[in-house]
């Protein structure tokens, strides 16, 4: 196929999006005038004069319409891209902090120059995910290469489905993952983080049941905890809860919504020995229970929330985008003072200065005092260009409480 079949041209707001080293096309009123091509297809981007400026990954249809691969006339072939994942296991081999962790992230889609696609490490296992179609035709090629350089026991693929919300209520259960190459994972697969034991599935729900981008933080948490309470709001399968129990914690006290992922929750504190007996287990509501929690009078030195960007529950709809303050309004009373307040949120489209806008909301509501003490992300096994500032997505703010209005007025 010629340059001439496979020439897209971009109107002038592309372009310098382009040249500012933006990695996306979406979709306008010039690509809808592209000929027709295929998912997957390679295309060369060209301003209106027949300037090139990028090879890209075609995806019709859909909004971001085209993913950058290379700032220059490349073929996407065997040669091109283990060049690429070799790149990407090089960086983790060279900059990331993995002792003891066997749970990670090895291609970061944008981060290492393959837009689209994430391959994930579990143990002995690799789990890819692809964002776009546009991989489709790609990935027994992928697979192969991964094999080559890896050796690993299996390769599984989790699909990403459209309308995810939708299926927050039955994606505990229903499979998502399938085995691409290798032998088949145990249903809970053993992996390490931080030294400790989780267990992860390679095949159920939408997501694995650790969230490997907050494995730095939860490292940090590890050295704030011991001989404090801990209140883990959003708990999911308990990593922050474990890793705060492991480091000393005198006492934890995890909430979520779904009693299957307290279960799960509970098998992770046995897997490293720890009696789950020992801590507290809450399934309900985390605003409703936060209400409860202050009409017993608890009081926490450490309240961490790490909510999914949006969730519903029976009771109650939480959405980063106004949420975050109410939830912090409702924490704030149970913190001690000088206690730490950790909100965390992955929602992309909510940037940092956004988010912390709905932590100040939160503590103006309260009338407390609330400093951010350090504001992390996420972790260096997860990179992003310096051109994509959607790649910055992860937000983890550690905050001290340093006293209530009302306390300071009836004094």
């Amino acid at each position: 196929m010629s340059s001439k079949d496979t020439a897209r041209i971009v109107g002038p707001e592309t372009v310098r999006m382009l040249e500012l080293g933006h990695p996306w096309v979406v979709a306008d009123a010039y690509t809808r005038k592209w000929p027709a091509g295929t998912s997957g297809q390679s295309v060369e981007l060209c301003d209106s004069e027949g300037r090139f400026l990028a090879t890209a990954l075609l995806d019709p249809g859909e909004r971001i319409v085209a993913r950058v691969l290379e700032r220059r006339r490349i073929q996407l072939d065997r040669s091109w891209l283990t060049g690429r994942l070799k790149r990407a296991i090089e960086l983790r081999s060279l900059h990331a902090d993995l002792n003891d962790s066997t749970a990670y992230r090895l291609v970061n889609a944008e981060g290492d120059g393959l837009p689209g696609l994430t391959v994930d490490r579990y143990a002995d296992y690799l789990m890819l995910q692809i964002y776009c179609a546009a991989w489709r035709p790609h990935l027994k090629l992928v697979t192969q290469i991964l094999q080559e350089l890896l050796s690993p026991l299996g390769i599984y693929e989790k699909s990403r489905p459209q309308k995810t919300r939708e299926l927050e209520a039955v994606s505990d259960s229903k499979n998502y993952g399938r085995l691409l190459a290798g032998k088949a994972a145990p249903q809970r697969l053993e992996a390490r983080e931080n030294g400790l034991t989780f267990l992860v599935t390679l095949e159920q729900g939408l997501n694995s049941g650790l969230f490997l981008d907050q494995r730095r933080n939860r490292r940090d948490l590890m050295g704030r905890v011991k001989g404090k309470r801990l209140l883990n709001l959003f708990s999911y399968t308990g990593a922050f809860s474990v890793a705060a129990a492991a480091a000393g914690a005198a006492e934890v006290t995890s909430v979520d919504a779904s009693a299957g992922y307290t279960d799960w929750a509970r098998d992770n504190f046995s897997a490293n020995r720890i009696n789950p007996k020992q801590h507290e287990f809450i399934v309900g509501d985390c605003l409703a229970v936060l209400g409860k929690l202050a009409q017993g009078g608890k009081r926490y030195d450490i309240i961490l929330m790490d909510p999914p960007s949006f969730s519903t529950t029976a009771k109650s709809r939480f959405t980063t985008r106004g949420g975050t303050s109410d939830l912090v309004a409702a924490a704030l009373p149970l913190l001690t003072d000088n206690g730490l307040l950790i909100a965390s949120s992955n929602h992309q489209k909510v940037d940092v200065a956004e988010y912390l806008k709905e932590l100040r909301r939160g503590a103006l509501q309260a009338a407390c005092d609330l400093r951010v003490i350090s504001l992390l992300g996420q972790p260096e096994d997860f990179p992003y260009p310096v051109t994509f500032p959607e790649g910055r997505y992860l937000k983890y703010a550690i905050c001290v409480k340093s006293g209530c209005v009302a306390e300071r007025c009836n004094r």
